[in-house]
């Protein structure tokens, strides 16, 4: 069954409810019209100007039944949001006048909703920017317990079901830190295997990518590699992951087998990890572009609660995915 295919499964299974805080943007609409009506959700709630919503909602077609509409300002829940994000930030000098203006910002308003339980997940992106979304998820929802650093993922499916878990793969980090330090891609691994169980449905097998193969260059790029696969294995010691490796010897069993002989994981991987944002991006877009792979995401991974960006191109199509996708994290 295909990815898409199987988180729209899920997400109906598990009814859970979603925020959207551009709620004024036509195409977010549509998506929670659409949302609401596959069932993919319990509820869906967009963030704005119930007036200005409605006015926009008119003049698209989009009948707002059954959708729940929040205007921040003038909401129930101002003053117990205020003194939440007030006693989260307090440590940083906010005062909490300021903390009951700053929390009706659509973005803070969607993070506390999630971090308050009054939404399961959190999707924007099609107005703001990645930076204003991670800023909003990072200082309300924080990152999971034991996780110091948010980061993304792509799932990418191939044409050819024999690579990785049929057809489909965890490519990290593809579009969130730029040049990850050891520590910080120890953490995108250990994620993008936890990513690989809730998209996958399956174990990761994790490959640590580099230029090298097991000593066969040196470099600090390549040492870089070899001490994050150091901290990724005592965070997480029972996960199959070895590095480094080059992406034929992760991929290829005929070429694992020759570069690095006795690796569980040379040519079986079914996670690949970047050692920085510009292996990762050029290396998902080359095998969606010449392999005709499909790539869904980025999916953000290493937060408490689900949030999603997206990019401020999407279709209405890539928010409602996105959104299923996002709503399956967690489980339950």
């Amino acid at each position: 069954m295909a990815f898409i295919e199987q988180m729209w499964n899920k997400a109906k299974s598990l009814r859970k409810n979603l925020v959207l805080p551009e709620g004024t943007d036509p195409r977010m609409m549509q998506a929670a019209r659409r949302l609401l009506d596959e069932q993919l959700v319990g509820s869906v709630t967009l963030l704005g100007s119930e007036s200005e919503i409605a006015g926009v909602a008119e003049g698209e077609g989009v009948k707002l039944d059954g959708i729940q509409i929040s205007d921040p300002s003038r909401s129930g829940k101002l003053e117990q949001y205020s003194q939440a994000y007030y006693e989260l930030r307090k440590h940083k000098g906010l005062e909490l006048d300021q903390a009951k203006h700053d929390i009706t910002e659509p973005l803070r308003w969607g993070a506390i909703m999630v971090r308050e339980g009054d939404a399961d997940a959190m999707v924007a992106g099609a107005v703001n920017s990645t930076g204003n979304v991670l800023r909003a998820a990072l200082s309300i929802i924080k990152t999971a317990p034991d996780t110091k650093y948010a980061s993304s993922c792509f799932v990418m499916r191939m044409p050819d079901e024999a690579w990785g878990a049929d057809g489909h793969m965890i490519f990290a980090d593809c579009a969130t830190i730029p040049d990850p330090d050891p520590e910080q891609l120890a953490s995108i691994a250990v994620s993008a295997a936890e990513s690989c169980r809730t998209y996958l449905q399956t174990e990761p097998i994790v490959a640590m990518l580099s230029f090298s193969t097991k000593g066969s260059a040196s470099h600090p790029a390549v040492e870089k590699v070899v001490s994050a696969l150091k901290i990724a294995q005592e965070q997480a010691p029972k996960l199959q992951i070895d590095g480094e490796l080059q992406a034929d010897a992760a991929i290829v069993p005929r070429v694992g087998s020759s570069k690095a002989p006795g690796s569980s994981v040379a040519g079986k991987a079914n996670v690949l990890v970047f050692p920085d944002l510009n292996s990762g991006n050029i290396g998902y877009k080359l095998v969606q572009r010449l392999a005709g792979a499909e790539a869904y995401g980025p999916f953000l991974q290493g937060f408490a609660k689900p949030v999603s960006d997206l990019s401020r191109g999407c279709s209405v199509d890539d928010i409602v995915n996105t959104s299923a996708v996002t709503l399956c994290q967690g489980g339950q």
